[in-house]
């Protein structure tokens, strides 16, 4: 482990100081990433210009989920999220470099082309969400207050499995940067918007199949006090760590796995 982090930490490291010998470019690149999240709360806010509530959930409310969602997801985006380029190496057989460097195949390829210009969605995100705590009117207890980071840590753990999943499955796929990007970007824009606007069957998807809720919906229900559209018990709404480590405990097995089968090209 210790190995893998230091091999992470030097490769990104390496693409941060490239990144900044253009300092101009990575600024521009930054504003335009957090620009382009920002058009989704956009979306969001021209919604609440027509209703006071969407699926009983108010502005505040809906930002808080919004927030959340996007910070967890710009966290593991910002650490893990050059693993969707994963099948175009194995399709052009580059993965062959990777496997004869002395260093994990898993930290060179999750810092592979290292992209702090990721921050911007991160920055977008949290500014959304302190204003949505600080206009959300519910009684803050301490348990409350400590559900809120490990839902952020916890979600991101979440969105960080699910990227090393679909990484995994692109050494049969080859070619599966879409698939991934649905459950993860996808599962992004899913989260932001109250669950009680979605029929029952997608929540529990949502929930037992691929656990998207656990990033956000399960806990935020409880912090704003709502009840479970599905009828869950409330001691799933603290489960999101225990949920985090056994998608990154399948992840990881996804990844041994999917390394294990590589054949290279042939070529």
């Amino acid at each position: 482990m210790a190995e893998a982090l230091r091999a992470y930490a030097l490769i990104a490291g390496a693409w941060i100081r490239s990144t900044m010998a253009y300092r101009f470019s990575f600024v521009m690149m930054t504003v335009g990433n957090f620009l382009a999240t920002a058009l989704n709360f956009a979306a969001i806010a021209i919604i609440f210009g027509h209703t006071r509530l969407l699926g009983g959930f108010s502005l505040p409310e809906t930002a808080f989920l919004y927030g959340t969602s996007g910070c967890a997801l710009g966290l593991a985006d910002l650490v893990l999220g050059s693993m969707d380029q994963l099948g175009r190496r194995v399709r052009d057989g580059t993965l062959d470099t990777l496997l004869v460097r002395p260093a994990p195949v898993f930290a060179q390829a999750a810092a592979d082309r290292f992209a702090l210009r990721r921050l911007g969605r991160i920055t977008q995100s949290a500014l959304v969400l302190i204003w949505a705590l600080a206009a959300l009117k519910v009684v803050w207890t301490p348990a409350d207050v400590l559900l809120v980071p490990v839902m952020l840590l916890s979600g991101a753990a979440i969105f960080g499995a699910i990227f090393v999943i679909g990484a995994a499955f692109q050494f049969w796929a080859t070619d599966a940067a879409e698939v991934q990007n649905s459950f993860t970007y996808g599962g992004n824009g899913l989260t932001q918007y109250p669950p009680t606007i979605f029929a029952k069957d997608l929540l529990r998807g949502a929930t037992f199949v691929v656990p998207l809720a656990f990033i956000n919906w399960l806990p935020a229900l409880h912090i704003l006090g709502r009840p479970d559209p599905l009828g869950l018990p409330g001691w799933l709404d603290f489960c999101s760590p225990l949920v985090a480590v056994v998608a990154c405990g399948v992840a990881g097995l996804a990844w041994r796995a999917g390394l294990k089968s590589y054949r290279s090209t042939g070529s």
